[in-house]
């Protein structure tokens, strides 16, 4: 096999080579192996003694250049074209750079440089087997494509480095029905075309390897390795082939090549054009028929073609889409039920007796409530909140309740049937054993400089830092994600501030008095007011701290230096949602859990920083400004996501075209039109989790104050499928495909959130929301011994909840505020349970407090407690119910476990069927070579 046959790396003096391009992939070159320094993977072996047989054959690495260069050929006038202008080798990769001789502002030392750096790559790509030829742009003569083609003998080679499984035999295991089979007129709807997108034939794979070619199922050769597989390979070897060398350091990768500016992209191809089929037969149209029944907004009531986009983009994304699709399709009964227990609280809001009390003129006009601040708060009616209450009714009803435990469940059926559903594409995907594959980081592997020896095997391994190293890496880096979420608490106190500040003035300039024909009057409170605008200042800082953080978490992250890609991503993932988790959701835990909880009393308020009152909620609590805060956020957060998802590439695109508009009549090649389109980055998949993880919080942490969450979340998620789908398909370059097993570090975070859901609910029921103290009222209050009504009714709840407080008590108890404003009144009313004016224990909590209280650490208790009939002490209702289901329903299912076993079993079989078959054909020749040979030693002694 002639794969190599000369290695070229520029050697340059430090002097020389002024220009920083970065530190990633930078290692000295007598200290590190070619590719992985772990001893545990055969792969490094191999690579390893491929450099050495370079090394021998042809000398020092660091001997003078000597450049192999690209065949240049024009363009062949066929834009469809995924082939060399031979018509035979197909294009794997395309490299994009500015020829230097071209450029406008010519400097020519730079240039130079940057035309010997590529120059070595590229001979070193060739030397490293692949097949390269350039041609230049059709619309921008400075432009040069570079095409990359790997032929059979590298993709073999690479692919048993990589551990790739590939087919061995035509899968003969039946599929099993669908339950829905007796209702397949119905299903037959959303399903996919298989008239247009034909299923997959299935086969039994197992890792690729050469000396066992013949037991592959080898058809075609051309076709054996598909697209995905071979951008895959290619884009393995672009990653660590090397084309400089200074100081006795390294330099190596694509990467590194193309954010130093010396190539301006690097990506696999698009097979056809989104809008039309491609003119070559021999062209599948995959992007074509994804865009026609997966992208398209026609195509938005159909199940989506997993097969094809895995195919197509890899596991990686074809995992997302799966989850996204699968959790979409959850949201569904959970929009049901909470659009229900809305819709109970709307028509029931009529029949809400405490509301009606507050709007009464008799009852709530006559009510007059202290001061909520020391100087220029007056006094108020209660009246003024009717609108509010109104509100409020719709949302604190019993059907909140009912709500907030059905979501416990819910939650928890999700994650348990996702396990399974994932179990079952691992399965069909063939990533079951998928951690045999997955290879170090090019910057890991470049920053192995420390021998160490190796705990399992005894053996020698180079590591990037020592012991001692990684500790300090790990204390800075921690120290920047606290100082980062420090920084977002004092953004949340500042909002705290602004809340404290302006509730002064709104109170002070809003009116005073409710006459119910003012539209401002009768919707603006001082409340409401203070609450809408904070929600919108929060949310501003929210989306510009998260502008901040995303660049500060990956230069977190890079410094860290995880080993593999999937390290690499679950340690920015954690980082991430930590910051994100206290910067969306802060704001919420305050309002829920501490606003209105520690106000004191009109004659002895507590102050917070010795300065500002505390926030005092509504009379009928903080819930409403709960979903309020949900709303904006919820809401602002999905209609910020897709400006940016939807009008940013597709304007970026625009102009693009638009500086190209006077060349459009010359029609560009494949390669060129992908080029015009945006690159998705290597993180772009990254955000998509984020932004549904984040979402998938709201719906689940803060749900008892907002039913109508999870139908929000289902219309943006049917959106955000199809937006995604559009974009990948029309906007965006492709993505080099990358294999992947499960969702990574989002799995265990949605249980985490899931595990906490059940604890904030329970606690905004009982604390945020006033449906226990209704209930103590209603239950024990409104009757004899402590009511005087003779059956059970919330008639008299607003003036049973409301504390009286003496007007005098304000020159003598607080800081001497002079309040004005009452003309004949001695007493105002505050939100409280406690004694009135001249009682033995004035001021201080009544019986009515201590039975809330009670009530409300009786239902978390019972929420999370346990079961009493049984004295379980330790057990948890609604955990009990979560980790039944849990146990109810296995991760993976029997059938495939069964599927799994059987796979195994059959492709042993195989193998060890033909390393018989060879062994015994061997052995045969051997027995017949030995009968030839002792038959002519017997033959001359018998004659």
């Amino acid at each position: 096999m002639q794969m190599m046959t000369r290695d070229v790396l520029l050697e340059m003096d430090q002097e020389e080579d002024d220009d920083d391009d970065g530190d990633i992939g930078d290692v000295p070159a007598s200290r590190r192996p070619f590719l992985t320094p772990h001893t545990l993977h055969s792969s490094s072996r191999v690579l390893e003694n491929l450099e050495q047989t370079v090394v021998s054959s042809f000398g020092t690495l660091e001997s003078q250049p000597d450049f192999q260069t690209p065949e240049f050929e024009e363009f062949n006038g066929k834009p469809d074209s995924l082939f060399f202008n031979d018509g035979q080798r197909r294009i794997d990769f395309v490299l994009v750079y500015e020829d230097e001789s071209r450029k406008e502002t010519n400097k020519k030392g730079s240039n130079e440089k940057q035309r010997r750096k590529r120059r070595a790559y590229e001979s070193n790509l060739i030397c490293g087997g692949l097949q390269l030829e350039a041609t230049r742009s059709i619309l921008d003569d400075k432009l040069v494509f570079v095409k990359v083609h790997a032929p059979w003998e590298v993709l073999c080679t690479y692919a048993e480095i990589m551990h790739i499984k590939l087919p061995l035999k035509p899968n003969d295991l039946k599929t099993r029905t669908s339950a829905f089979g007796n209702f397949s007129w119905f299903t037959k709807v959303l399903q996919v075309d298989e008239s247009i997108i034909k299923p997959e034939q299935e086969f039994f794979t197992a890792p690729f390897e050469k000396n066992r070619m013949n037991d592959f199922y080898i058809q075609d050769r051309d076709t054996f390795f598909n697209p995905a597989t071979r951008s895959r390979i290619v884009y393995f070897i672009l990653c660590r082939i090397k084309y400089q060398v200074r100081d006795n350091v390294k330099k190596f990768g694509i990467n590194k090549l193309v954010s130093s500016g010396i190539y301006k992209a690097a990506f696999p191809l698009h097979d056809c054009n989104f809008s039309h089929k491609s003119e070559d037969l021999s062209c599948p149209n995959e992007r074509y028929l994804l865009y026609r029944e997966w992208a398209h907004p026609r195509s938005i009531y159909k199940k989506q073609p997993l097969d094809l986009i895995r195919k197509y983009y890899g596991e990686k994304i074809g995992i997302y889409f799966a989850w996204l699709g699968y959790y979409t399709q959850m949201l569904l009964l959970a929009a049901v039920v909470g659009v229900a227990c809305f819709l109970y609280g709307y028509v029931n809001q009529n029949n809400c007796t405490w509301s009606k009390e507050v709007c009464h003129p008799d009852i709530g006009g006559k009510i007059i409530m202290c001061p909520q601040c020391d100087r220029l708060c007056p006094f108020w009616k209660l009246n003024i909140t009717c609108e509010s209450s109104k509100k409020l009714c719709i949302f604190d009803s019993f059907g909140t309740l009912v709500f907030a435990v059905f979501m416990g469940v819910w939650v928890t059926l999700f994650l348990e049937f996702w396990k399974r559903r994932q179990a079952e594409l691992e399965y069909e995907w063939d990533t079951v054993e998928l951690q045999q594959e997955e290879q170090a980081r090019p910057e890991y592997e470049a920053r192995c400089t420390h021998v160490v020896i190796n705990e399992i095997t005894q053996e020698e391994e180079r590591v990037p830092f020592t012991t001692w190293g990684k500790c300090i890496r790990i204390t800075l880096c921690a120290s920047a994600v606290l100082f980062w979420i420090l920084l977002i608490i004092a953004s949340v106190i500042g909002i705290i501030v602004y809340r404290l500040s302006v509730f002064i003035v709104f109170s002070a300039k809003l009116p005073k008095n409710f006459n119910g024909t003012d539209p401002i009057q009768k919707y603006l409170t001082p409340q409401t007011a203070t609450s809408i605008t904070a929600s919108f200042i929060s949310f501003i800082i929210i989306m510009i701290l998260n502008t901040i953080y995303e660049k500060v978490a990956i230069m977190i992250t890079n410094f860290e230096l995880p080993r593999t890609q999937t390290d690499y991503e679950n340690s920015l993932t954690m980082k991430m949602f930590l910051f994100q988790f206290v910067n969306y959701y802060s704001s919420c835990f305050y309002i829920a859990f501490f606003k209105g909880k520690f106000v004191g009393y009109p004659g002895d308020p507590v102050y917070w920083l010795g300065k500002y009152r505390n926030e005092e909620c509504d009379p009928g609590g903080c819930l409403l400004e709960l979903t309020t805060q949900l709303t904006i956020i919820m809401g602002g957060k999905a209609i910020w996501n897709n400006i940016q998802e939807v009008l940013l590439p597709w304007v970026k695109n625009l102009i693009g075209r638009c500086r190209t508009v006077s060349r459009a009549e010359k029609i560009a090649p494949r390669w060129e039109q992908d080029y015009h389109l945006q690159p998705m980055g290597k993180l772009g998949l990254f955000y998509e989790y984020l932004e549904m993880i984040i979402q998938f919080g709201f719906v689940t942490l803060f749900v008892a104050s907002f039913p109508l969450a999870p139908l929000l979340a289902l219309v943006n998620n049917i959106l955000e499928i199809r937006v995604d789908a559009w974009k990948m398909t029309t906007q965006y370059r492709r993505m080099v495909p990358e294999k992947a097993q499960d969702i990574g570090a989002w799995q265990p975070i949605m249980q985490g959130i899931a595990i906490l859901a059940v604890v904030t609910n329970a606690m905004i029921i009982a604390f945020t929301s006033d449906m226990i103290p209704r209930l103590v009222y209603y239950w024990s209050f409104s009757v004899p011994p402590y009511g005087d009504h003779t059956h059970y009714t919330m008639e008299g709840y607003i003036n049973n909840t409301l504390s009286y407080f003496n007007i005098a008590d304000f020159k003598n108890r607080s800081k001497g505020n002079p309040y004005s404003g009452l003309e004949k009144h001695t007493t105002c009313r505050y939100r409280d349970f406690r004694y009135p004016p001249g009682h033995p224990q004035e001021y201080k909590h009544n019986i009515y407090y201590w039975h809330v209280i009670a009530a409300k650490l009786a239902f978390i208790i019972v929420m999370e407690v346990g079961d009493v009939y049984f004295e379980i002490v330790d057990k948890h209702i609604i955990y009990s119910v979560k980790f039944f289901i849990s146990y109810a329903i296995p991760d993976v299912s029997k059938s495939t476990k069964s599927k799994i076993k059987r796979e195994k079993y059959l492709t042993q079989k195989l193998l060890h069927e033909n390393h018989l078959k060879d062994v015994t054909k061997n052995m045969g020749v051997i027995a017949e070579r030995m009968v030839e040979v002792v038959d002519n030693n017997l033959r001359p002694k018998l004659e």
